[in-house]
């Protein structure tokens, strides 16, 4: 049997234990996965672009699960009523390769990417930091802007995006979080002039520079979250070449982040390594760094059991005969024949 998790379960995952308290679990949960980096199985994901969007299957295994996640990138999606980004993802056995858990991963890949995003910035951000640009205030925009409140401490957000639309929204959804100020900003330079750290999620699938070097201050930390596949970017190539970058995977990261731009020389490191202490993060504090995030499938793994483990302590999530029941597993042509007579009889009655 497989247990399925809806949207509706995550949700009351959410309402129950508060977003910030998921988003602490989620990040220690990822922490913990990669400084478990050498066990497990790792390929860059497998993606089939369009000239619409991409969609990516991003497979991980260790010696007792194998996880993937199926999802979608798509800018466009919203004169459908669709999000920009869509998921699900399975957890299965690897000694029998039993899907144990089939979910959801839209609402929880906006969650995972923000963890993430708060563990890059705890190693390579100034511990004083403060205050935070967020450029780009789509989907993952509030997720983004609770996470470092309550993650990290920001309490100022100085925001922009293309759209006013969508900052109206952002402003709308963080209206009840009183201890954190919202500073809507003209344009990117101005919403990038004095902050700490500088995020940007927008979504567009095109090269861009929507952070160029004249607005790089000494000691910014950068969390570049919107590059994520080949020929979309959002960093200039020369504030890359100013600042020491840090990867997820970076065989991955070398097709779909920013680095992309880069020579092949050009150094990366991965984020794994300074988590678990064999290469420093910050060196001082007007050090520029940039943290490439292009989201890799061992935080997926990471989200898939979390979120399996606080819906068994709700009760949430029903079970599934997503695979056949076998008197005979030799006999599989007996689950599709016997359904087919009780139809016939259904039918003649």
């Amino acid at each position: 049997m497989t247990t399925l998790l809806t949207t509706a379960d995550i949700a009351a995952i959410v309402q129950s234990h508060g977003l910030p308290e998921v988003l602490r679990r989620m990040e220690a949960a990822i922490a913990s996965a990669f400084r478990r980096w050498p066990e497990f199985d790792k390929v860059a994901r497998v993606a089939s672009h369009t000239a619409t969007g991409v969609i990516e299957l991003m497979p991980v295994a260790d010696a007792r699960h194998y996880a993937f996640k199926y999802v979608n990138g798509h800018p466009g999606n919203a004169r459908f009523g669709l999000p920009t980004v869509m998921a699900f993802g399975v957890l299965a056995d690897v000694s029998t390769g039993r899907p144990e858990l089939l979910s959801e991963l839209t609402l929880t890949t906006a969650m995972r990417t923000a963890a993430t995003s708060v563990m890059a910035a705890r190693l390579l951000a100034r511990p004083d930091s403060r205050t935070m640009a967020l450029i780009g205030n789509g989907a993952q925009s509030e997720f983004q802007a609770l996470a470092f409140h309550h993650g990290l401490g920001i309490t100022t957000l100085r925001v922009f995006d293309v759209d006013p639309a969508a900052t109206i929204k952002l402003q709308r959804n963080l209206r009840a979080v009183g201890d954190l100020e919202l500073r809507v900003c003209a344009s990117v330079a101005d919403a990038v002039r004095g902050a700490d750290i500088v995020t940007t999620v927008t979504a567009d699938k095109r090269r861009a520079t929507v952070i160029t070097p004249e607005m790089v201050e000494p000691g910014v930390h950068i969390n570049g979250v919107g590059g994520d596949c080949p020929g979309k970017t959002e960093l200039h190539p020369g504030v890359l070449g100013a600042a020491r970058v840090f990867v997820e995977y970076e065989a991955q990261s070398r097709i779909e982040g920013d680095v992309q731009q880069m020579p092949l020389d050009f150094p990366v490191t991965e984020l794994w390594r300074v988590l678990g202490g064999q290469t420093p993060g910050r060196l001082s504090a007007t050090e520029v760094t940039v943290f490439d995030s292009v989201g890799f499938a061992l935080e997926d793994y990471a989200a898939l059991f979390l979120m399996r483990e606080l819906a068994l302590t709700l009760g949430l999530g029903e079970t599934i005969d997503l695979m056949p029941k076998l008197a005979n597993p030799k006999d599989l042509y007996a689950a599709c024949a016997a359904p087919a007579v009780t139809a016939q009889a259904l039918r003649a009655a």
